[in-house]
């Protein structure tokens, strides 16, 4: 007899054999007990967890020569025969290769004859989202209004393909990932069974990497058994399952933490000599660093981390060093590098300036420091102290041979020559440029037109509309702090156009008078002089 596969041998032939799906199972057993049985069900959920399975099992109990009954014998002709798929009453469909109508009217008309031996007759339809719309359409009659001998049991991993009125006319049950404690525990059933050695780490790392699946668990085991032998050390499973085992992970999430990049890098090629993977290294760092969040933000991590009990202690060792802070940040990091790794044509190179850049990420200031911070800074600038950065300024606006007592010195006013008051006026408008070089264009041009202890009074050259933009509350903020800087204290600042400064230098009379006496300019000529900053040309005058 040619070998049969563990997944085949082992497969559930009862209820209470199915593992992980107990809410589900408990339900159907109750509704055949009490006789309160739906004529169609939807099984969804993962691959591997038991949809055809129960589906068999549920067609054993309604047929079993004892039931209906929740506890089929599996003696029975009935019983055998479902278990091995030969049964005429219990008809498999495969909706990948079975989904045109054509089909689905021959199942129509199957449908109106009597079981053939047993009590009931049971379509199962594996992957039933594969039906064209057309063949679910032509189901919909007989699903909601078939023969009182017909079950339909449909199973699917994509129950969002199925259409509502299937849906509606249904029991859906919804399996479940199966937990990996509740796999390795079968599975250490099956290696007792059958004589295979394997340590529980080894199972764990089984379980871990079938995913949820209960089939693809036994079917690693069963790779592993033709790989070592019956006894499976855990260096085999490693490699054969291409993870990375969690003391490589701890060591490498530790160096990390210390922010040995040297190491790290080191680490990466030691890792890529014995052929581990890098994409799978990253996402088990990447792993490792959530299961250090858990652990650190959780009471009790072990319901919510999937790991043996001694890794799982090292883990909460680990996690309690550190502080959640940073380990968010490295995740973060390192999550952003796993997805440049997914595409780049030089994973090592990325990998490796991914690390980098973790080890060399600074931890933030708290943002209530930083508020705190600036709160502080303003309550020196509204005492009248200035800023730390002015201060020097004040000083050297007096010099140091002077002889007058401090408290006689008066205010760092502008000097009274317009020479000084001119570069001082140049210095603010520096200043302003830096921060805002739009509001030192609206400036150009203007003059500083006097400072007195109370106010500092700016002449803006232009029309009413650049007076109004340097008069809004950000812009007079900005140059109020550039007066600050430059004179040493916080002084208020005016704006006036420069038509309404008053003349300093009486050698302009002449030319005041002269203007006075010619006819008034266009106002729309005057502001667009004022905005292009240009000259009216005499018409009449030759050009030069």
């Amino acid at each position: 007899m040619s070998y049969q596969v563990l997944a085949r041998k082992w497969r559930p032939q009862v209820f209470e054999d199915v593992v992980g799906q107990g809410h589900i199972t408990r339900t159907l057993q109750n509704a055949i007990a009490t006789n309160r049985l739906a004529h169609a069900f939807l099984f969804s959920g993962p691959r591997g967890v038991g949809k055809t399975t129960t589906a068999r099992i549920l067609a054993k109990a309604l047929n079993c020569k004892e039931g209906p009954t929740p506890h089929p014998c599996g003696t029975c002709d009935s019983c055998r025969e479902t278990a091995a798929g030969t049964a005429v009453d219990v008809i498999e469909i495969d909706g990948a290769s079975n989904r045109g109508i054509e089909h689905i009217r021959e199942l129509r008309e199957a449908v109106k004859y009597a079981p053939s031996v047993g009590k009931h007759k049971v379509y199962v339809i594996d992957e039933v989202h594969m039906l064209t719309n057309e063949a679910f359409n032509a189901l919909l009659k007989t699903l909601e209004e078939p023969p009182p001998h017909v079950i339909f049991i449909f199973a699917t991993t994509e129950p969002q393909k199925i259409p509502a009125t299937i849906h509606s006319r249904c029991q859906r049950y919804g399996f479940k990932r199966v937990a990996l404690q509740d796999i390795a525990g079968r599975l250490r059933t099956i290696a007792g069974a059958e004589g295979i050695t394997i340590s529980d780490q080894g199972l764990i790392m089984i379980a871990r990497a079938a995913e949820g699946s209960m089939r693809d668990s036994q079917s690693l085991l069963d790779q592993a058994v033709s790989y070592s032998g019956p006894a499976v050390p855990d260096v085999d499973l490693q490699a054969i399952l291409g993870t990375v085992s969690q003391d490589v992970l701890r060591r490498f999430v530790g160096r990390l933490l210390e922010r040995d990049a040297e190491g790290l890098v080191t680490m990466i090629d030691e890792l890529m000599e014995q052929g581990q993977d890098l994409r799978q290294l990253l996402a088990g760092v990447v792993e490792h660093l959530r299961n250090l969040i858990v652990a650190k933000t959780t009471k009790e991590p072990a319901r919510i981390i999937e790991l043996a009990e001694q890794d799982l202690a090292a883990v909460q060792q680990q996690a309690a060093a550190v502080e959640i802070e940073r380990l968010l940040m490295l995740f973060d990091s390192l999550a952003r590098t796993q997805d440049e790794l997914r595409w780049s044509p030089h994973q090592r190179f990325t990998l490796e300036v991914g690390v980098v850049k973790a080890c060399s990420i600074v931890s933030l200031k708290p943002l209530g420091e930083l508020l705190e911070r600036v709160r502080n800074l303003e309550s020196l600038a509204g005492a009248g102290g200035g800023t730390p950065a002015a201060r020097p300024a004040a000083v050297r606006e007096h010099p140091a041979s002077s002889t007058a007592p401090p408290a006689a010195r008066q205010p760092a006013f502008p000097p009274a020559s317009a020479a000084a008051s001119g570069d001082q006026w140049g210095r603010i408008l520096a200043l302003v440029k830096q921060r805002r070089p739009g509001l030192a264009s609206l400036l150009e041009g203007s003059v500083m037109a006097g400072a007195t202890d109370q106010v500092v009074t700016v002449a803006v050259k232009g029309n009413s509309f650049q007076l109004g933009k340097v008069e809004e509350k950000e812009s007079r903020g900005l140059v109020e702090q550039a007066v600050a800087e430059i004179f040493g204290r916080s002084l208020p600042v005016r704006f006036q156009l420069a038509a309404e400064a008053p003349t300093a230098a009486p050698a302009r009379a002449g030319a005041a008078r002269q203007a006075a006496a010619a006819p008034p300019p266009d106002p729309i000529v005057q502001d667009a002089l004022s905005i292009f900053n240009g000259t009216v040309i005499d018409p009449k005058k030759p050009e030069q």
